[in-house]
This record gives C-alpha cells, sequence and structure tokens, in this order.
C-alpha cells in the first residue's frame, strides 16, 4: 500500500556557505516514474566545494540548488506502466540521466552526453536539483534494485564506486599489476578496493593522513604511506625509473601528480580521477618515460555493475562510511566531511 507524500524536506544551498534545511512539495509519479523515501546519501567533494567555495573550476552556485547525488533509499510509490520495482523495495538511485540522442550518445559514451541531467548539479542554468531530501519523484530506470541484505547506506556508495569502475576501464588490465592510488578519501578507497577486486600483485596507497590510510588498508591496500609524515618512503618507488605499472590520482594536487609520475614505469599509465583547476605537470618526465596520462569522468553501465558487486559482497563498502548523521543535523554532518582528519565518506540519514 503505498502512501501519497506532499511535502519533504530538502538540503537547499543558496551560495558560498548559506545551507539551509527547508520544506518543498514532492509530485506524485507520473508514468514510468517512481517515488522514493531517501534513506541515505553520501556528501561528495562536490557537494563540498558548492557549500565552501560556491562552486568549483568555472562551476558556479548562480541559484538556489539542492545539493546530493549519492543517494538510496525505498520505493514509496509507482506510477502507470511501472514493472520490474515494488513499493517497499531498497533501490540505488542512479544520479545520471543522459539524453540518448546527442552525437556522444548516439557513440556510445553517454557520459559525455551534451545535455546532462546529473543530480544537484550548477552545471546547467536552471540547475539540476539533487537528492538530499525524504522524498524524490525520478524515472524508474534509474532506480536499481538491492537485496534485502543491503542496506541504504551501502547502496548510497554506488555512485562513487561506479566512479571508481570506470576509472578501472580506462586503467585497462589490472590483474597482477603493481598499483599507487594517491589520495585515500572515499574515491581513493574505492579505486582501492576496485584494484583488488580487478587482481592488482601489490596496492600501494598515499595521503596526508594517517585516519584516511587505515581505511584504505580496510579496503584492500597492501601497503599505505603517509606522505606527510615520511616522505622519504617513496624514493624506494621512484628508482630505475619507477615501479607502478598504473596510477589512479585522485587528489587533484600538484605534489601527487609529480609523485605519480615519478613513481610509474616508463610505458605505465596515469589515471586522473581527482578534478581540480589547473595544476602544474612536469611534462619532460611523462614524455621522457612515456607514460599514458588518461582522464577519467563519471560513468555509465558502470552504476550497475557497482549495485551488483555491492549486493553479492563482491566489493564492501562499508569501512568507507564513516560518519552517518541525521538531516536535522545538516551543518554538523558538512562540518564533519569537511574534515579529512577524521571523515572518509559522512551520509546524511534520512529519518
Amino acid at each position: 500500500m503505498s502512501t501519497t507524500i506532499t511535502e519533504t524536506r530538502v538540503c537547499r544551498l543558496y551560495g558560498q556557505g548559506d545551507l539551509r534545511l527547508e520544506t518543498d512539495t514532492v509530485r506524485a509519479p507520473g508514468p514510468g516514474e517512481v517515488q522514493v523515501a531517501v534513506k541515505a546519501g553520501g556528501i561528495c567533494g562536490s557537494d563540498l566545494h558548492y557549500f565552501q567555495d560556491g562552486g568549483f573550476g568555472p562551476i558556479r552556485v548562480r541559484e538556489p540548488i539542492i545539493l546530493g547525488h549519492e543517494a538510496a533509499g525505498v520505493v514509496a510509490m509507482l506510477g502507470n506502466g511501472v514493472t520490474g520495482l515494488t513499493v517497499g523495495q531498497t533501490v540505488a538511485i542512479n544520479p545520471s540521466r543522459p539524453c540518448g540522442h546527442c552525437r556522444f550518445c548516439r557513440e556510445g559514451h553517454p557520459n559525455h552526453c551534451l545535455e546532462m541531467r546529473f543530480f544537484g548539479s550548477a552545471m546547467r542554468m536552471p540547475h539540476e536539483q539533487g537528492a538530499f531530501r525524504d522524498h524524490i519523484t525520478v524515472d524508474a530506470a534509474q532506480c536499481v534494485p538491492l537485496g534485502a541484505d543491503r542496506s541504504p547506506a551501502e547502496g548510497a556508495c554506488a555512485e562513487p564506486l561506479a566512479v571508481c569502475l570506470h576509472a578501472a576501464n580506462r586503467a585497462g588490465d589490472l590483474e597482477g599489476k603493481r598499483v599507487l592510488v594517491t589520495g585515500a578519501g572515499p574515491i581513493g578507497a574505492l579505486s582501492t578496493a576496485v584494484a583488488r577486486h580487478c587482481g592488482a600483485a601489490e596496492i600501494v596507497v598515499t595521503d596526508l593522513q594517517d585516519h584516511a590510510l587505515s581505511v584504505a588498508r580496510a579496503m584492500g591496500a597492501t601497503t599505505t604511506v603517509n606522505v606527510a609524515a615520511e616522505p622519504e618512503r617513496m624514493e624506494a618507488y621512484t628508482a630505475d625509473k619507477g615501479s607502478f605499472d598504473v596510477a589512479f590520482e585522485c587528489s587533484a594536487a600538484a605534489p601527487a601528480i609529480a609523485q605519480a609520475i615519478a613513481c610509474v614505469r616508463p610505458l605505465g599509465r596515469i589515471v586522473q580521477v581527482g578534478v581540480s583547476g589547473n595544476q602544474p605537470v612536469p611534462i619532460n618526465a611523462l614524455v621522457g618515460k612515456e607514460i599514458e596520462f588518461v582522464g577519467t569522468h563519471r560513468f555509465h553501465a558502470e552504476f550497475a555493475e557497482a549495485v551488483d558487486l555491492i549486493d553479492r559482497g563482491a566489493i564492501d563498502v562499508r569501512p568507507i562510511i564513516t560518519h552517518s548523521i541525521g538531516l536535522d543535523e545538516l551543518g554538523t554532518a558538512f562540518a564533519i566531511a569537511g574534515d579529512r582528519s577524521q571523515a572518509v565518506k559522512v551520509q546524511l540519514r534520512f529519518d
């Protein structure tokens, strides 16, 4: 038996540092749509950038925006014609809605869609509203079911895991490879888990925070290095033109990019996962070692793959969830999420 919901709390950002918990309306699902009672939503680095800085790079908050694109919940209502979903079922919500008809969609690269609509993004005008709210109406195709043994908190990790699965696809075969991961935030930790799942022989993870490195070890790192406390430990990996076959650069910090180039062997590959503004890059070393330096952007089919891996227990995402905080403590949640000394992934809890 479904219940009609007409009001919902929303997490709305008006500008830099101006985050408010407000009440809004939610529409009933139309044909092919479902209404989801959101139960967990992960605070992403982009959410933090919007809150702390009013945006990142050229993308700025120009009007009020509901944040959030990492979300999972329970199906509350079904629109006409929806099949394969039932009221009360736990689902992960795919925040990505490519148009399906632009040239990149037609070429099989919908993550580069020219008309992409992505939850909680200020790239478009008007902004695309996000999923940090008690109830949201979405296309049924955006809902990927989870088994009864998996929690919405785990399901909300499907989006960042999908990002890392796409990055791994950009890296190529990892079986038996030596892998470096620079930056042990949520994406670095999940990249570590993906590398382990793909059969990497060695996974070295670097960061500036011991707490984050402890989470990386729980996710499968064979070695962790605090490069602030023990930078000399990385010298061995630069010997003889470098040690690693593949690096996932997840920090977007200039020193980490330079270190990845120094530590990757000739003809190796660096996948740039972290995003920031302009950074200096040692081009001479990149060219001299014939390193492939490739980008990676979001995901497409990898979202369903991420949900499947979580559902089967092939990748355990729970170690990255360091905090679960009620929506009524919104300010506290964002403050903790911005403190890397104590937090990896902070999730909002929608009770």
